[in-house]
């Protein structure tokens, strides 16, 4: 046998088959016809990447000897050479040290999967608490030095611009390139949201056949820094050959763009405010807002209104607001408490409890309302010992001027009058004062107006 082999084999299994030194010391010996001819240990640890064999092996020492009688082998010898063989095969691919070193894992390893640590971010040579405050405050600086710039270029080609889009009785097309076509299409969001109708179209997909989008009836709103690029240079002849309007944005008025245009918006600035002056940051928020004072003065020369408004935003907390009527929520019809005049307190907490509004109309037979009792006007009543809740007419402590409201007027109106008037709940009344409905607070949070 190999006992320099044996002695790797000898440092892993010690633990598992006691006297293993002195078992490999004696070799071969004859024990009544039965010869030890190796003794055989095979270990593999549970490791991450190892093969399904490997770790079936992992279960513990094995240890075997292959015994040889006369006139044949035993087959358990043949499985622990092949065993051998296997394990001698895995072994080759480390080094002898990592061999010898059972491997070790972390508590809480994650398998196939090194977790690192975050470094600490104050670490970072260049994270300077002084250093990034200035910089910061120097990129605000030249920011809106570039916007006030822009102030002494609102001349006759800014109102040129604007009557050719007022006129338009088709959409604006807004297009531009890189940093400037992410501006374009906030621009066209702007335009389409505060009532002048537009889109976006990609220079480099209109040569691809989105140019079909844009027709006659259109006004074409191109933006470029450069007012060279070659995207929608590539575009801009067969825009010209239909006869549409063309406005243009750039930083440059000797451009191609500018001159190819038939209103030029001049949106140059002194410098960007990145460092390197190259990096696209005070020449881009320069056009955005040239961008915004197009969209906000066409939007004052429609007469555009908050119900406009909220006709293109009907989602989300704005479009609520500015959409939902008292009729979309109130209750109606029996849902609605109500008790005739001349009826007893406790008829009038009977409907209460039925309705679960916490109060109920008083009405004539008509249906005028007259009064309304509410809870609070029952715990006035209960402090009162000499009112007999069974034999006390509901006329006599009601609130005979109640706060109502009608059913157009709009549902953030009935929270303004209860958060004014320290009120749960509201009667809804028509123009001649019959009640029609009612709602209280629950209401308003159910349909997401508070």
């Amino acid at each position: 046998m190999d006992r320099a082999a044996h002695q790797v084999a000898e440092c892993r299994v010690d633990h598992a088959v006691p006297r293993q030194r002195q078992l490999a010391g004696e070799g071969r010996t004859d024990h009544a016809r039965l010869e030890v001819h190796a003794i055989l240990a095979l270990h593999a640890d549970v490791g991450v990447g190892e093969t399904l064999f490997d770790q079936s092996t992992d279960s513990g020492g094995v240890h075997g000897a292959a015994l040889r009688f006369r006139g044949r082998q035993a087959t358990f010898g043949r499985r622990l050479r092949l065993a051998a063989r296997m394990r001698a095969a895995k072994s080759s691919r480390f080094r002898p040290a990592e061999r010898a070193r059972p491997p070790t894992q972390r508590p809480g390893t994650i398998v196939n999967a090194q977790l690192k640590p975050v470094p600490p971010v104050l670490m970072h040579p260049m994270l300077d608490p002084e250093r990034l405050s200035a910089s910061a405050r120097r990129v605000f600086e030249i920011e809106a030095d570039a916007i006030r710039g822009l102030s002494a270029r609102v001349d006759a080609s800014f109102f040129r611009a604007c009557a050719l889009m007022l006129d338009c009785t088709g959409r604006i097309v807004v297009s531009g390139m890189g940093k400037s076509g992410h501006i374009a299409n906030k621009i066209a969001a702007t335009l389409a949201s505060t009532g002048t109708p537009a889109f976006f179209v990609h220079p480099a997909e209109a040569s691809h056949g989105d140019l079909g989008m844009i027709t006659e009836k259109d006004v074409v709103l191109a933006l470029s820094n450069s007012g060279e690029t070659d995207e929608l240079l590539a575009i801009l002849p067969l825009i010209k050959r239909q006869g549409i309007p063309l406005v243009a944005m750039s930083g440059n008025t000797n451009s191609s763009l500018a001159r190819l245009a038939d209103v030029h918006l001049d949106v140059s600035v002194p410098v960007e405010a990145c460092p390197l002056n190259l990096a696209p940051t005070s020449s881009t928020t320069a056009t955005l807002v040239m961008g915004d004072a197009l969209a906000i003065a066409l939007l004052e020369a429609r007469g555009f209104t908050a119900d406009d408004f909220a006709r293109s935003h009907p989602a989300g907390s704005l479009g609520r607001r500015l959409l939902l009527r008292i009729s979309d929520i109130m209750h109606t019809g029996d849902q609605v408490p109500s008790i005739a005049s001349g009826s007893s307190v406790s008829d009038a907490l009977l409907e209460m409890t039925r309705k679960g509004l916490g109060l109920t109309a008083v009405v004539d037979r008509e249906q005028r309302l007259l009064g309304v009792f509410t809870d609070g006007d029952l715990r006035r009543t209960l402090d009162d010992a000499e009112i007999d809740l069974r034999g006390t007419s509901v006329d006599a402590i009601m609130t005979a001027r109640a706060k109502t409201i009608t059913s157009d007027k709009l549902a953030v109106e009935a929270a303004r009058l209860m958060e004014d008037f320290k009120i749960h709940a509201l009667l809804v009344v028509d123009n001649d004062g019959k009640l029609v409905g009612a709602l209280n607070i629950h209401d308003l949070l159910r349909a997401r107006v508070v």
